[in-house]
């Protein structure tokens, strides 16, 4: 039996830069010198990495701080990365990740100026210390052995920020470049909270964007930002990593409902097919009296979040509605399992649930409508059969 995959969930409550994930990892327990180990596989010249433990809000957290060699450093394009890298000796899966990161910068940065990725001669980006906040980011999720990242939505700040292309308002530019697609919101703060590097590692690291998972916790560590936010909120990234715990159903589901006033109900049974099929976890049609005294129907159907989308297209295919409303729901559900029961005509498959009152045993439909057909006998009579039944596991 394998275990349970490793996973970690980002924290995003005061937003993210690449030396606060950075950091984080160091307080979850990656070793300050296997990260020093690993850089110095890389060929960027003489820098120096500070680690500290600083206490914010009085959480005790972790701050990573590199200064290079010289006062003037080598500002790098997304080519000259790339040979640095490959000239290395880390692993090729740390040098595709961080590739991969600095390419989605390098996109970025060249769409908000107007110009081709490859023409763009980085300034913060290509910095010493973002190279190593990117790569060392990516050796302490993978030395940590981190399977899957899950990421929360994340903060967006108003009002503007100094940096080498001159005063841009928050959020950054680059980040709303990099962060299309991913959850986001507005929060009643002055100053940045999320960094271009600290965006890239999210958007192309992470596998989702959502709530914190069912997990198991093993560690948890604060990566310190350097800026003080207002109203003492503390400045801290926070990674939780564990264990991922399998339930037996979805716990948080998308509910898509419409009415229909025109919709032929002898094609429900194909449609309720389809979408189970899809992966609904149920759907329902109920007779409703809708405006200007019009027979019609409510149609619903339960989905996993992650196939919310096909499910909804396969309605507007399928169907004559014109718009949909969904809505994000939590449920609770019951622990299950399918058992085989002795009947008079041999094992049958059934449900077997445990309530809050003990174990029931509920027959499956199809099981029992098979066995009535091929005995000319009464659903009924199978239905009593299998709950009187003796348990065969």
């Amino acid at each position: 039996m394998s275990s349970s995959p490793r996973i970690a969930y980002a924290d995003c409550f005061s937003g993210i830069s690449g030396d606060m994930f950075l950091g984080a990892l160091l307080h979850c327990g990656f070793p300050e010198e296997v990260l020093r180990q690993e850089l110095a596989k890389i060929d960027i010249g003489e820098f120096s990495l500070s680690i500290s433990t600083p206490t914010i809000c009085g959480i005790g957290s972790c701050r990573a701080h590199i200064e290079p060699g010289s006062s003037q450093q080598n500002f790098r394009n997304l080519e000259s990365i790339g040979n640095i890298l490959n000239k290395s000796s880390l692993d090729g899966i740390i040098i595709e990740r961080s590739l991969a990161v600095f390419t989605e910068l390098a996109r970025a940065e060249a769409k908000v100026h107007n110009t081709e990725p490859e023409k763009i001669h980085f300034h913060e980006v290509g910095a010493v210390d973002t190279i190593i906040d990117i790569v060392g980011t990516i050796v302490g999720l993978h030395h940590l052995g981190i399977e899957k990242l899950i990421a929360a939505p994340v903060p967006q700040p108003r009002g503007f920020v100094k940096c080498a292309h001159g005063t841009l308002p928050l959020p950054a530019p680059a980040v709303c470049e990099i962060l299309r697609g991913v959850p986001c919101y507005g929060v009643d703060c002055g100053q940045e909270l999320v960094t271009p590097t600290g965006a890239a590692l999210l958007k192309v690291l992470s596998d989702e964007f959502s709530r914190m998972p069912a997990m198991i916790i093993s560690s948890t560590g604060y990566g310190a930002g350097s800026h003080v936010l207002p109203d003492n909120q503390p400045n801290l990234f926070r990674l939780i990593v564990g264990t991922s715990v399998e339930v037996a159903e979805y716990q948080e589901v998308e509910v898509i409902e419409t009415n229909i006033d025109d919709y032929n109900t002898e094609g429900f049974p194909y449609l309720l097919e389809t979408l189970i099929g899809q992966g609904a976890l149920d759907v329902s049609l109920t007779p409703l009296q809708v405006k200007k005294g019009r027979p019609g129907f409510g149609l619903q159907v339960i989905a996993p979040l992650h196939l919310a989308m096909v499910l909804r297209e396969t309605i507007f295919s399928e169907t004559s509605a014109i718009g949909l409303r969904y809505r994000r729901e939590h449920r609770q559900t019951l622990p299950r399992e399918i058992i085989e029961v002795e009947t008079p005509w041999g094992k049958l498959k059934a449900k077997q649930v445990s309530t809050p009152g003990g174990s029931q045993i509920y027959p499956e439909y199809e099981e029992c409508r098979r066995v009535a057909l091929a005995n000319n006998i009464s659903l009924r009579a199978v239905y009593e059969a299998v709950r009187n039944r003796s348990n065969l596991r």
